[in-house]
Formats: C-alpha cells, structure tokens, sequence
C-alpha cells in the first residue's frame, strides 16, 4: 500500500469522524443552550417560545438558491475552461456564483420576513 492506496482507505474514516464530530458538538451544544435556558428560570412556555422565534422557516429555500447559484457557477465555468482552455475558470465561477447565491438568498429571506 502507498499513495493513493492509502489515502482510498483513510478518506471515509476521516469522512465517518468529521461527520461524528459535527454532530457531537451539535447535540452538546444544544443541550447546553436548553440547560442555560432552565437555570435562568424560564418556565417551559417560554423556552418553546424561545425556539419557535429562532427557528427559520425559509432554511430551505436558502439552500435551494445557493445550490442553484453553485450548479449554474459550476456549468459556466466548465463551459469556459472548455471555450477558453484555461484551467482557472471552475474555482473562480463557483466562488462567484456560491457568493451570489447567499447574497440574494439573504436578500429574498430577508424580503419575506419583512413582509410577514
């Protein structure tokens, strides 16, 4: 095994671990906002209240404009390096249209909320 042996079998158990990690923290991290919630002497009312104010309903929608930004960026950078032969156009496109689509997915939510 070298080289690229390794890194094949090193890749999903980084994956597995990473994805782990995000998740542990996750759940802790939640655990703890709701205990700080509690020894503030919140009653349960509240703390369902204070949940239901933070959540977003519009998570979806933003996701869904920035992966439309992100596939429209790949497509055009991809045609470009095909056009242009220069290798340069896929990481610039994607950055550009990634940046686009959370500027206008923060501009629509932002838009929706204020008409609600």
């Amino acid at each position: 095994m070298h080289g690229p042996e390794i890194i094949a079998v090193f890749i999903p158990i980084i994956i597995t671990l990473v994805i782990g990690v995000v998740l542990i923290v996750h759940f802790y991290l939640h655990s703890k906002e709701k205990q700080m919630l509690i020894e503030k002497g919140l009653t349960t009312e509240d703390i369902k209240k204070f949940f239901e104010e933070k959540r977003d309903g519009l998570g979806l929608m933003k996701i869904g404009i920035i992966s439309i930004a992100f596939g429209f960026g790949l497509g055009f950078g991809m045609f470009m390096e095909d056009t242009t032969s220069k290798e340069y156009w896929i990481p610039l496109s994607l950055f550009i249209g990634t940046g686009i689509g959370f500027v206008v997915a923060n501009v629509l939510s932002d838009k929706m909320k204020k008409k609600n």
